[in-house]
């Protein structure tokens, strides 16, 4: 599979502030790629370097393997996390305005379509919820036929119908062979919608692979958890790695099948069990941590 996208060493430097250092990644043609991280990580700062829209201190940026030329920004689409269109326009009107920007635009009934807007034509933009505007911007990203889609933050505030809606819509466009650099703070978002993620954390890569080699490589095993009433034993005997959480015991156990039928041999009662099994979150706690970050 062909990089679309390779980032090569890069870094940038906001005065004496570094907020990338030496980030280097690249992204396959047709997956949809997750760049994660917290807070201040410089995330957003790489995306709008790759976007071309600030400079980089250093570094190199390669797009079907070569420098970018002035046809990179024709062919890329860019759904921001915070766009201000103007009020007095309805849905249609801005969808047209956008469209007449372009020398070969999408068709305008198929972006209505996709993005579900048939509805909300005729409504201005300042009578638009949060998920119809989400739409709508996702629709003006790809008014141009990009083969290059960025999205920032796309389902943040969003209530979860919309939230699902609008993931439905990604994939959709995946599946059409466009190439999906995606940022969000949503794990769950990630690993739904993501082929490969790159955390990044104080300006750099720290993880880059699949969802599924990520978990698997920094964390294996799962959780049984049970309400600590529920034992009538010393818990120092358990056939288990344990801990305290409150009221509540936390089991771990590298294979569920396996826990549950040595907590029933033991005649521990399972009513009130919770089983947890590792995702993204996890994955993302244990490289950057669980401090909270301003």
């Amino acid at each position: 599979m062909n990089q679309i996208i390779e980032v090569i060493n890069l870094s940038k430097l906001f005065g004496e502030n570094k907020a990338v250092t030496d980030a280097s990644f690249s992204v396959k043609e047709g997956i949809c790629f997750g760049l994660l991280g917290p807070n201040g990580a410089g995330k957003s700062t790489t995306m709008e370097i790759v976007e071309d829209i600030i400079a980089a201190s250093s570094g190199e940026i390669l797009y079907k393997g070569q420098p970018r030329s002035t046809s990179f920004r024709e062919e890329i689409g860019i759904q921001f996390q915070h766009t201000s269109l103007l009020n007095f326009l309805t849905v249609a009107e801005t969808l047209l305005s956008f469209h007449k920007l372009y020398q070969e635009p999408e068709d305008l009934q198929v972006l209505i379509e996709r993005c579900d807007l048939s509805p909300i034509l005729k409504r201005r933009n300042d009578q638009l919820s949060g998920g119809q505007l989400q739409r709508l911007m996702l629709a003006l990203a790809l008014v141009n036929k990009p083969r290059l889609v960025f999205l920032d933050e796309p389902s943040t505030g969003l209530d979860p119908q919309s939230r699902r809606n609008l993931w439905d819509i990604v994939r959709q466009i995946k599946e059409e062979g466009k190439t999906i650099i995606m940022t969000t703070h949503s794990m769950e978002e990630a690993e739904y919608l993501c082929d490969e993620v790159a955390i990044m954390d104080m300006g750099s890569i720290i993880a880059w692979d699949t969802p599924t080699r990520l978990i698997q490589a920094h964390c294996q095993g799962n959780s049984i958890l049970l309400p600590e009433s529920a034992f009538k034993m010393n818990l120092d005997t358990l056939p288990f790695t344990w801990k305290r959480r409150d009221k509540t015991i936390v089991l771990e156990t590298a294979h569920i099948h396996e826990g549950l039928n040595k907590l029933l041999h033991l005649d521990i009662d399972l009513t009130d069990m919770a089983i947890h099994s590792s995702n993204l979150e996890d994955v993302f706690l244990c490289l950057t941590g669980k401090g909270l970050r301003d």
